[in-house]
């Protein structure tokens, strides 16, 4: 087995990839079998933008203090785990953002894209799923979409749910809502589109950001799933990422 050892720059994960080369050796990123991430989960996330092309698979090894996506570090039988894990599929979303000067840019979020007021104003944001007008005026901090990965990350933290991986929809969670004063977000299925359209885009200036690429000043978003990308994550069969969104429930 060709594995390819990536690490963050933490010390910990420094000091395991010099451990685990010299044991198992070093593969090129392009022509590995494996790709096994040393860190935490924000290298991980670093981790599947930078090879997400690559169709190869992401094996992580938890160095850091967050882990929800990586497994418990152990440097024995390393080839062995990575034959038995189980494999899981994520798809990222695709985000279009349109300038308020016209400007026009696009980016691919594993986890969330997520819409946030620039100033003390708060949004006020139009939501419409598949061309029609659900929300007018939704009034808050922001909003959301997140994927069944990302459900446990900011999405949880803003209260929107927990989704398990293979149900094929996304959450729309609203941030600190003001307006509607009752309504807390929303399941819709994977497939659907959904754009986000600025109001009072001047007085009220809005940034959208897809996982950690930000564009400021947008005056509309459309958000949707990138079914065409396939990201392999790989789990130890004992605790796999289906298992750890589930037990998120109980927590």
């Amino acid at each position: 087995m060709k594995i390819a050892f990536v690490a963050s720059h933490a010390k910990n994960s420094q000091a395991a990839i010099q451990r685990l080369t010299k044991r198992y050796g070093q593969a090129d990123t392009d022509t590995a079998d494996v790709i096994v991430v040393l860190g935490g989960d924000g290298f991980m996330l670093h981790s599947l933008h930078q090879f997400m092309y690559q169709q190869i698979p992401l094996f992580g090894l938890r160095c850091g203090t967050v882990g929800f996506l990586m497994n418990n570090f152990e440097e024995d039988d390393l080839p062995e785990r990575i034959k038995k894990a189980q494999k899981t599929i994520l798809h990222p979303l695709s985000m279009q953002a349109q300038k308020v000067n016209g400007e026009e840019f696009s980016s691919l979020a594993i986890n969330e894209v997520s819409l946030l007021r620039q100033t003390k104003q708060s949004a006020h944001i139009e939501v419409r799923i598949n061309n029609q007008t659900k929300i007018d005026t939704l009034v808050g901090d922001g909003i959301m979409v997140a994927t069944p990965a990302g459900s446990t990350a900011y999405n949880l933290s803003a209260h929107g749910p927990v989704i398990p991986l293979g149900t094929k929809v996304l959450a729309v969670t609203p941030i600190s809502p003001f307006r509607p004063r009752r309504w807390r977000g929303a399941i819709i299925p994977s497939h659907a589109e959904v754009c986000f359209r600025i109001k009072n885009d001047t007085k009220r200036p809005v940034a959208a950001t897809a996982d950690n690429f930000e564009v400021r000043d947008v005056k509309q978003v459309i958000v949707k799933e990138a079914r065409d990308i396939e990201i392999e994550l790989l789990f130890d069969a004992h605790h796999n990422l289906e298992d750890r969104i589930i037990n998120e429930q109980f927590a």
